[in-house]
């Protein structure tokens, strides 16, 4: 099963449709929040089934602010992350996470990619496929792969 985790589009969708294009075909794509008006053209585009949630600049958004959903054998819990203060640390949001006892947590808010894995929690944050923060300031996503055992497998890539 293959999995795209995106963030942070900010209705520049041209490079998520460059990533579908070229990871494609998907079984599912994931997007964490700020999509601004562009949950059509990701669902459209995307050709498999699609989980999004509304971040902080999806001010008129019918999207949930949170989603539980399973992907294989993990329960998932899809947040934009604004609201678990994220940008200053990833303890609340892992600790919020415990508290559901959910086994992933995905977020972005911060458009810098990370995959943690802390102990029963694993956190991904795609970064932002539009406009990236982090050091090199390459647009990122991951690519969450689940194998023939029901593992999962995580790849942060980057475009560029």
């Amino acid at each position: 099963m293959k999995i795209l985790i995106v963030s942070d589009t900010h209705r520049n969708n041209r490079n998520f449709l460059r990533v579908v294009e070229r990871t494609g075909p998907l079984d599912m794509v994931v997007h964490c929040g700020d999509v601004e008006g562009s949950e059509l053209l990701i669902s459209g585009a995307a050709g498999c089934p699609v989980e999004m949630v509304q971040g902080n600049n999806d001010f008129f958004s019918e999207l949930p602010r949170e989603r539980e959903f399973t992907i294989g054998r993990y329960k998932v819990w899809l947040t934009h992350g604004h609201n678990y203060y994220i940008a200053m640390s990833n303890e609340m949001i892992k600790e919020e996470a415990r508290a559901r006892h959910v086994d992933i947590v995905m977020c972005g808010h911060t458009h810098r990619p990370v995959v943690e894995i802390d102990g029963d929690i694993t956190l991904v944050n795609p970064g932002s496929i539009s406009y990236p923060r982090q050091e090199n300031r390459k647009p990122s996503y991951v690519i969450m792969d689940i194998d023939r055992e029901g593992e999962a497998h995580y790849t942060i890539n980057y475009l560029g």
